[in-house]
């Protein structure tokens, strides 16, 4: 990489095999990312714990010595400060029930053993990209917090992909945890748009990440006459014991159910798993409601301390 040039991100690898590690290494410095490798689960959870500047996703073995994969990646989403870095799960198990404890663990990406060059590509750019929206969002959070803490109730109505992050950042800071809700949140709006009342599908929307033209087609088809006057509504009501959260878009719906999980069909995918993030890191509860184009997303107050960015 030459002087002038920046890193897509800065990862993280776990891996206690030799020619493992020197492959995904290779791979990815190839693909112009900054890689920093440890051998076993403890070393590199002592380099977390230090801080020393944030990875924009860590890709960690499953079975390690000492602390596995699994437990390593459950200290990762204990902490507040590391919680939202994507992991990304390398695995050789591929039975049901692993997948599943590793889903339950909080790996939202994975790719299986041996590495395929081009998955692993698609998995990492996807996990950064998701990383750098939540950090986007969580930035924006900073910005009103006095303000916005005092909202009760309210109504609003928007359009686009860009008005969802900017509503998500506005309302997370009127919830306890800011920085959680925001990345669920901005999940379900951002949702609410595209697969709602632009009608991209999943598997439209796997083909067009895939090759880099979704922004496009986001942007074709709110320009299309059918979708103008399309709008998202969100309810919002806060009283002193919950927050409840209602979003409604104009699409026919959707099977919701299939996603309220990262089942192990789709666990290597390159997107899909916004609403079980959602329903795991940023809400207490989250109710779909046939046939699936409103969402419920309920915050305890009373299970939280009232924080916001600004109290540090």
């Amino acid at each position: 990489m030459s002087g002038g040039e920046s890193a897509p991100g800065r990862l993280l690898v776990v891996e206690d095999d030799p020619g493992g590690r020197e492959l995904l290494v290779t791979l990815l410095e190839d693909e112009g990312y900054e890689v920093e490798a440890f051998v076993d689960g403890e070393t590199a959870w002592r380099r977390l714990a230090e801080g020393g500047g944030p990875f924009n996703a860590i890709l960690l073995d499953r079975q390690l010595p000492g602390a596995d994969g699994l437990e390593v990646l459950r200290r990762i989403k204990r902490d507040a400060a590391l919680a939202t870095t994507p992991v990304i799960l390398q695995t050789a198990l591929s039975d049901r029930a692993s997948m599943l404890e590793g889903v339950a663990a909080g790996a939202y990406y994975y790719v299986a053993k041996p590495i395929d060059r081009d998955l692993l590509r698609t998995v990492v750019a996807s996990a950064v990209e998701d990383q750098a929206r939540y950090h986007a969002l969580q930035e924006a959070l900073a910005r009103g917090a006095e303000a916005i803490a005092t909202l009760q109730e309210g109504v609003f109505r928007f359009r686009t992909v860009e008005q969802a992050s900017a509503l998500a950042s506005l309302l997370s800071q009127a919830c306890p945890d800011a920085e959680r809700t925001v990345v669920g949140l901005g999940e379900l709006l951002v949702n609410a748009v595209e697969h709602g009342n632009l009608g991209i599908s999943y598997e439209e929307k796997t083909r067009l990440l895939a090759d880099g033209s979704w922004g496009a087609e986001v942007a074709r088809r709110l320009a299309l006459p059918e979708n103008r006057d399309k709008r998202v509504i969100v309810e919002f009501r806060k009283d002193a014991h919950r927050i409840v959260i209602n979003i409604e878009d104009e699409g026919p719906g959707f099977e919701w159910r299939r996603f309220l999980t990262i089942s192990p069909e789709r666990v290597f995918h390159s997107h899909g798993r916004g609403i079980a993030m959602a329903g795991q890191l940023s809400f207490d509860r989250l109710e779909f409601h046939d046939p699936g184009n409103r969402v419920t997303a309920i915050v305890e107050r009373d299970r939280h301390v009232d924080r916001h960015p600004s109290q540090g």
